[in-house]
């Protein structure tokens, strides 16, 4: 038998080197991180752990959102933190103070990272107390915020277009697809299909055959004949960003680019007919789809409506006071 190393046993003062050491190149990316566990900030990498028996890790019994930091101001976060908190009540989970008092957390947290441009992502989890299934066990519920760099796509995706497949994987049931969960199999099996494809992302499609949304991001459609399609929110995702941008394209409607506006079932076929078809969230932003199963949409190249509504929503990142919360940053 070959020799086999005995395991280390650490001290807590070398565990904390160690993990100090641990810090991987990408943690220069993790700019704050709030635990309740801890009862504050801390911005050392090292420190940004999660207690393994937090039913979050184990279980998967936790909810989170995240919102977009943008010239030192949180976009939509009330909107958010109104779906956090639906999807808390949704996988009965307690809030472990008010919620107004998250919300300051979130805004404490931002201040402390000390970047004006970034995103934040935080966790309302059952918390920890052991490693069973009932969350009795837990000694309370647990928050964590965590500000990291923001995601940003390749700028080919908004000048070349996206691709994208129908995805083999089951989609989830209604209602566990309404709460923003971490137990994101599925999301991630989807983007791991299609990455396998040689597209960027893939398409869920509902038992009825109906499109459903794409890994973490919204579907919609432009019809031939001027129509922004998108399909119903009861048995998806209700995405923040999408909503916003359904907001958005009346003024579209207004300006005659657009003839209407319809939220109503999309078989695959009439996906396939559109004139445009765009992937919508908090990341991705408005990204055109240029090809679906290999299938060009449109004229297989970028249209002018999802330029359009990327651009509304970069003017309303900048300059819509009704969706801004300004992040009291110290003073240098």
């Amino acid at each position: 038998m070959p020799a086999v190393n005995r395991t280390l046993k650490f001290s807590a003062e070398e565990a904390l080197a160690r993990l100090r050491r641990a810090v991987h190149a990408k943690a220069a990316n993790f700019y704050a991180m709030y635990s309740s566990v801890l009862g504050g900030i801390v911005t050392d990498p090292a420190l940004m752990v999660v207690p393994l028996d937090d039913h979050m890790v184990h279980r998967g019994h936790a909810v989170f959102d995240t919102a977009v930091l943008a010239n030192g101001m949180l976009y939509q976060l009330d909107r958010h933190l109104d779906r956090l908190l639906r999807s808390a009540q949704m996988a009965r989970i307690p809030l472990p103070v008010p919620l107004e008092q998250l919300r300051q957390v979130i805004i404490d947290t931002c201040a402390a990272s000390g970047r004006k441009d970034a995103s934040v992502r935080y966790w309302l989890s059952a918390g920890p107390g052991g490693f069973g299934l009932a969350p009795g066990e837990c000694v309370g519920s647990s928050f964590y915020v965590v500000v990291f760099s923001a995601d940003i796509y390749p700028a080919s995706y908004y000048a070349q277009g996206v691709k994208v497949v129908t995805s083999g994987v089951p989609i989830k049931p209604a209602f566990f697809a309404r709460v923003k969960s971490t137990n994101y199999l599925p999301n991630v099996l989807v983007v791991v299909e299609a990455k396998d494809r040689g597209a960027d992302n893939g398409i869920f499609i509902d038992e009825r055959g109906m499109v459903a949304e794409s890994s973490n991001m919204n579907v919609a459609f432009v019809t031939r004949d001027r129509v922004f399609r998108h399909p119903p929110f009861d048995a998806i995702l209700s995405g923040i960003t999408v909503q916003r941008i359904l907001e958005l394209a009346r003024r579209l409607v207004e300006q005659g680019d657009l003839r209407d506006i319809r939220v109503a079932d999309i078989s695959v076929e009439e996906g396939h007919r559109a004139a445009e078809m765009m992937l919508i969230g908090s990341s991705i932003k408005v990204a055109p789809v240029v090809s679906w199963d290999d299938r060009p949409i449109g004229d297989g190249k970028p249209g002018p409506i999802a330029r359009k509504l990327l651009d509304l929503w970069h003017e309303d990142v900048r300059a819509a006071p009704d969706q801004l919360v300004r992040v009291p940053y110290p003073e240098a």
